[in-house]
């Protein structure tokens, strides 16, 4: 059985959108060709800027991002834009998808606004079921995002899981659980059988 069979069919029962690629570079290739001519906004995502996808978009989109643009600005108007691409915190084998945000303009974009939002997951981000992903979210990825933007919370310092600090630097301040896509929006899932983003 592949990697991805079960939350492939799971998330389809959901209503998403669901690819599967055997590399980043396949996904990052599909993305250059699907996505054009649109305004695209990104979150805040260790997977996109690996996959060089700013660059590739960049050629024939008008593309947002506060990583490469004036943080404030770029994230406002990326509430805007056509399309959203995002990654995850975690993904369950049972089609959940698990963001948590400490400024809220990612989390908050794939929720409204957009004719479609496009998740781009490895393989690293899943795991069996819902309570082990929203575990991974907390504990793995929000450590390691507070270490790689120099917080000094707890969870930072010691690298080893969520403190569930009241730190004025907690990164950890709003999670949503994507059961489906949105009402009237398109939502996209691109997984992919890398290790990718943290």
């Amino acid at each position: 059985m592949g990697t991805f069979d079960a939350v492939k069919k799971n998330l389809e029962a959901r209503g998403f959108a669901v690819r599967v690629f055997d590399t980043g570079a396949e996904a990052a290739a599909y993305l250059d060709g699907a996505v054009d001519g649109k305004t695209v906004g990104f979150g805040g995502s260790v997977t996109l800027d690996q996959l060089g996808l700013y660059d590739a978009l960049s050629k024939h989109n008008t593309v947002v991002w506060h990583w490469r643009q004036e943080a404030g600005p770029a994230r406002r108007e990326a509430m805007f834009t056509d399309v959203y691409l995002s990654s995850a915190n975690g993904l369950a084998e049972t089609g959940e998808i698990i963001n948590i945000d400490g400024i809220g303009n990612r989390v908050a974009a794939t929720l409204f606004g957009h004719e479609k939002v496009i998740f781009v997951i490895g393989r690293n981000k899943l795991v069996p079921t819902y309570e082990e992903a929203l575990w991974r979210a907390r504990n793995i990825a929000s450590p390691q995002n507070a270490q790689r933007l120099g917080k000094k919370t707890p969870c930072a310092v010691k690298g080893d899981r969520c403190y569930d600090c009241r730190s004025p630097e907690r990164i950890c301040r709003g999670l949503v659980t994507m059961w489906g896509p949105m009402m009237g929006m398109e939502a996209e899932v691109l997984l992919v059988d890398e290790d990718l983003g943290l």
